[in-house]
């Protein structure tokens, strides 16, 4: 009986092996935790997620990104669709870096909320998708 492969073919591959072994693998890119790369993640996919697909939790509702503040505080704000200078109805902003996220206003305290505060989480900590 033959062997399947000869032998000097044998040493190569098993140097090529031990190298491919040794090789570090790369780290996955860390997400930018600033305030402003956060909100822009968060105001990116609530738009997305919230408003242009339609959902019914969110239909009465508009999306108002205040994203350059003097402040340090980039936020977005949920109004009334069809009184945006209302006061809003939800304010999510964030602070320093790491971002610190706060999430307040009447629609924390609805059922909404807690898919609110789970949707904010993800998509600030680089999570994609409703």
């Amino acid at each position: 009986m033959r062997p399947l492969l000869p032998a000097k073919l044998l040493l190569p591959l098993a140097a090529v092996a031990a190298l491919a072994a040794c090789q570090t693998k790369t780290p996955a890119p860390k997400v930018n935790g600033g305030a402003l790369p956060t909100m822009e993640r968060v105001a990116l996919a609530a738009n997305s997620c919230w408003f242009k697909s339609g959902d019914p939790a969110f239909k009465a509702y508009r999306l108002a990104p205040e994203l350059n503040s003097f402040s340090g505080r980039p936020r977005i704000l949920v109004v009334h669709r069809n009184s945006p200078e209302s006061r809003p109805l939800l304010v999510v902003q964030a602070e320093g870096n790491p971002a610190k996220l706060d999430a307040f206003g009447p629609m924390m305290g609805e059922a909404v909320g807690a898919r609110i505060a789970s949707d904010v989480q993800r998509w600030a900590g680089g999570g994609k998708g409703c």
